[in-house]
């Protein structure tokens, strides 16, 4: 046996098992995991005092985080008892994993993350967290729908965790005037995990001096929830179909009765989607534009089948309106200076009546957009003419920052958003119902040889949408995945590979994913 080999038992000899001390049972370690600006270090703070002003000596640190959530934050307590002319305490500075005794996560997938690292184990570790979800930048950039799932966060925190608390502190907090750091500061007070009376947590808040009553009160409601967890909530099996009251002018209100009555005389699958329909587009225009929308849908319903559980006339319903109300200068400018915006931006502040708000509007049209409000022959000149557009594009192509809290930049808004009448002469308009002409006649060709890929062709609307740039691109997409799948049609899964090249149109902005299944339809059509 060689010396290598024999090292463990020298030094089995030489260091001895011990127990462990006594003492270290007595800590108590929590970690809390919390995006910049949730008061994560208000939190760690009255933790710290509660501990304290209660005979714990305590510790915390964080370990701030500058990429993936904008600033997600670690912060790390440990608590002991201490009796005063003992000697102080030496704690850790990190959690590691397999040893936090409780893990609180301001957000969903903070509790995914917690759980990933090894920092709950269901042993020993009681999970508090917020159902709410802050998106990350990475969910945001995918063009479709790349919002990571909760509920595989909540079953995994089911098993993971050996307590599991979770509700929406975040809403439970905005409810009572306040921010999730006392919410959740009330779901730790509440779990019972931490050897502190109610009346020890609230002095700590107290003791901060700020924001008190707000805190307080959200601090309660969090109390209240986890003590008294409510029932989970059933969705019913019937929603009730939406309902829009109008008011105004008697002929106008009459005319809206007679496109409403159109929608009620539909199949009720269809009718749903068709009223929302039909609201967006008057909402866009005007409501003899609406009359246009239930136009283009009967034509839809026509070539459509009952058999069919008129799948094909409801997803046009829906992606039809979207096509008509799309974004331009005139709709863009619109709905910035729309009455019920501003008063969602102060809700979200949670401005009070001495509070001033100062927003600032980001404009960039590129010359695309400028021809576009031009009228149709006259654009269209323009649009091909590459010197006007050079010249076009050095005079509007700047980022522009507007004050819409001053009068003269919100009466520019707002009279640009007025501009509805001149809209339906524009070069914009006139491509646009071109555009959708051309769409609704590609898929409508597919109805009787193969139903399926028209309802797919009907679902590729979804790539178009956004203003500018985004919208250039969507419309690229879209071409592409068209141009793809007219070289499949023939085939019995053309449906099939015209959803698998819009699904990959909307994995990334760049288009990478769909050049590949682009490439793999080459290599066999």
């Amino acid at each position: 046996m060689s010396s290598q080999e024999a090292m463990p038992d020298t030094l089995a000899g030489l260091l001895p098992r011990k127990t462990a001390d006594p003492r270290l049972s007595g800590i108590i370690k929590l970690a809390i995991l919390a995006v910049g600006g949730q008061g994560g270090g208000v939190l760690t703070a009255w933790i710290e005092e509660v501990a304290r002003s209660n005979g714990y000596a305590a510790q915390a640190t964080s370990v701030a985080g500058v990429s993936q959530r904008t600033g997600a934050t670690v912060y790390y307590v440990e608590i002991a008892p201490h009796r005063p002319g003992d000697p102080t305490p030496v704690f850790s500075l990190m959690p590691g994993p397999g040893d936090v005794d409780i893990m609180i996560a301001a957000e969903m997938m903070e509790a995914g993350r917690s759980i990933i690292r090894g920092f709950v184990t269901p042993d020993r570790t009681t999970l508090i967290a917020s159902t709410h979800r802050a998106l990350a930048v990475s969910e945001k950039m995918v063009p479709g729908d790349g919002i990571a799932s909760s509920d595989e966060v909540m079953a995994a925190a089911e098993i993971a965790a050996r307590r599991f608390i979770a509700a929406d502190f975040e809403a439970l907090a905005i409810a009572n005037g306040s921010v999730i750091s006392a919410s959740l500061f009330g779901a730790l007070a509440g779990s019972g995990v931490l050897p502190f009376p109610r009346e020890a947590f609230e002095a700590a808040i107290r003791a901060g001096g700020k924001g008190i009553e707000g805190s307080l009160r959200a601090f309660g409601a969090a109390f209240d929830a986890t003590v008294n967890p409510p029932g989970k909530a059933t969705t019913p099996t019937d929603p009730p179909r939406p309902a829009y009251g109008v008011s105004g002018p008697a002929r106008l209100v009459a005319e809206w009765d007679r496109l409403a009555a159109r929608v009620a005389a539909m199949p009720a699958t269809v009718a749903e989607l068709a009223l929302l329909g039909l609201s967006k587009v008057v909402d866009f225009q005007d409501l003899r534009y609406g009359a246009a929308y239930l136009d283009h849908l009967a034509k839809v319903m026509a070539k459509d089948d009952a058999t069919r559980d008129w799948t094909l006339s409801r997803e046009a319903a829906k992606y039809i309106a979207n096509a008509m109300a799309y974004d331009d200068i005139i709709r863009v400018a619109d709905l910035k200076t729309r009455g019920r915006r501003f008063d969602r931006i102060r809700k979200e502040m949670r401005l009070k009546e001495a509070n001033l708000l100062h927003l600032t509007e980001f404009f960039h049209p590129r010359a695309e957009e400028i021809v576009g409000m031009f009228p149709a022959k006259l654009g269209a000149r323009l649009e091909a003419d590459p010197e006007w557009m050079a010249r076009l594009d050095r005079w509007f192509n700047k980022g522009r920052r507007l004050r819409t809290d001053s009068l003269p930049a919100f009466l520019t808004l707002h009279l640009i958003g007025g501009l509805r009448g001149w809209r339906l002469r524009t070069l914009r308009h006139a491509q646009e119902q071109a555009h959708l002409e051309r769409w609704l006649e590609r898929a409508l060709t597919h109805v009787g040889g193969n139903y399926d890929l028209a309802v797919e062709l009907i679902r590729c609307r979804r790539l178009i949408k956004g203003y500018s740039d985004t919208h250039k691109r969507g419309y690229s997409k879209f071409d592409r995945v068209l141009e793809a799948t007219a070289a499949v049609a023939g085939r019995s899964d053309a449906a099939d590979w015209c959803r698998r090249l819009r699904e990959a149109a909307l994995q990334d902005e760049e288009g990478k994913a769909l050049d590949g299944a682009i490439e793999t339809i080459r290599s066999f059509a």
